[in-house]
């Protein structure tokens, strides 16, 4: 008995559809997986055996073959186990197969059969949208981000929650997104109106502020560089909910989650160390992730001391300020994350800091 169910992969912010399929076999119990499954992935095995026995289900004494398809596209991370362990038991008869059509499925196990939260859930939400999927199930924690995409969503909080809600003995109204009472909001508790003097740097960031413009302030140590940079996400125009909606999929698929269940409605301020490294700036890594610059997208990014970054940090920054987007090319892939901020950047006048002081 085979049974096919959708789901999701994340390639850098942008999701790709998965086809979970999973085949009970006669013959000696065993588990196969096969799909290019990474670490993660290959270890949901104990965690789904141990849940779905802890939730009450019958797990299948027979060989199980998991197939992760497309297969040239490497599988990371947790989100595959609700879905294969909801294939198996829709294989073994225990949840109806005609309710896995048009349903996209994500979560990650624990061994009560708790499903816990994911990363990269308003991403897979705006995915399944552009495909046509009627209805997302995933942990209840990422129900209310997911619910901006538009789609019906069902946020279920343990594997014996899900299984009712396709048997149908569980009635759950999907979580749909309040349209009519967005409200941009700034709870960083700075205001612009703190700063007393320093009216030409006032001036000059009023202007880079109506204009998108990047700025560079030198000065000596306690002049206020810092002090002003942090207020100028204060006095940029509010979050439009589109504009909301791209920050907040760069912030979910870095699993950045900020004690947050919605929409960022902040503009963003990212202050990176002078010793951040190239790949932490402008992305990348093994498995390419959004660095400062896309995590700043619609915001500001602040680089104090702003000599001290190497060279080949400060040369990576100039396509991605000028083309609003970054491209992270590795050997497996080419990602492109946006990048469209203002750079604010601070320097003293000389290594001591002091020069022209009186």
């Amino acid at each position: 008995m085979i049974a096919q169910l959708r789901s999701a992969a994340l390639m850098g912010v942008d999701p790709v559809s998965v086809l979970v399929e999973v085949d009970l076999q006669g013959g000696v119990p065993n588990f196969f997986m096969v799909g290019l499954p990474d670490k993660a992935v290959q270890e949901s095995y104990q965690r789904f055996v141990a849940a779905i026995r802890n939730s009450g289900l019958t797990l299948p004494m027979t060989k199980i073959v998991v197939n992760l398809a497309p297969g040239d596209i490497r599988k990371e991370g947790t989100g595959f186990d609700l879905p294969i362990a909801l294939g198996i038991l829709a294989a073994s008869g225990q949840v109806p197969m005609a309710e896995l059509d048009q349903t996209m499925i994500l979560g990650e196990l624990g061994l009560d059969g708790e499903i816990r939260p994911i990363d990269g859930a308003l991403n897979y939400a705006l995915g399944a949208e552009a495909w046509g999927v009627k209805r997302l199930i995933l942990p209840a924690a990422n129900a209310e981000e997911a619910a901006a995409a538009g789609i019906d969503v069902f946020g279920v909080k343990t594997l014996g929650q899900a299984v009712e809600l396709l048997n149908g003995s569980l009635f759950a109204e999907p979580i749909r997104p309040k349209m009519e009472d967005w409200n941009p909001e700034d709870d960083s508790g700075l205001d612009y109106r703190d700063v007393k003097g320093q009216q030409a740097a006032l001036r000059a960031l009023e202007v880079a502020a109506a204009g998108g413009h990047n700025l560079l302030m030198s000065g000596p140590p306690g002049s206020g560089k810092t002090m002003l940079a942090r207020r100028m996400p204060t006095i940029l125009p509010p979050l439009s909910r589109e504009e909301a909606i791209a920050v907040t999929r760069i912030y979910s698929a870095s699993g950045i989650r900020e004690g947050r269940r919605g929409l960022i409605r902040a503009r963003p301020f990212r202050s990176p160390h002078h010793t951040s490294s190239y790949a932490a700036l402008v992305g990348g890594g093994k498995t390419p992730r959004p660095g400062e610059v896309s995590l700043a997208h619609h915001g500001v990014l602040f680089l104090d001391e702003m000599p001290e970054y190497g060279r080949d940090v400060l040369e990576a920054l100039r396509q991605p300020l000028e083309d609003g987007v970054v491209t992270v090319s590795r050997v497996q892939s080419t990602l492109t994350f946006p990048a469209g901020c203002m750079l604010i950047g601070a320097m003293n006048p000389c290594p001591c800091g002091f020069k022209g002081y009186p």
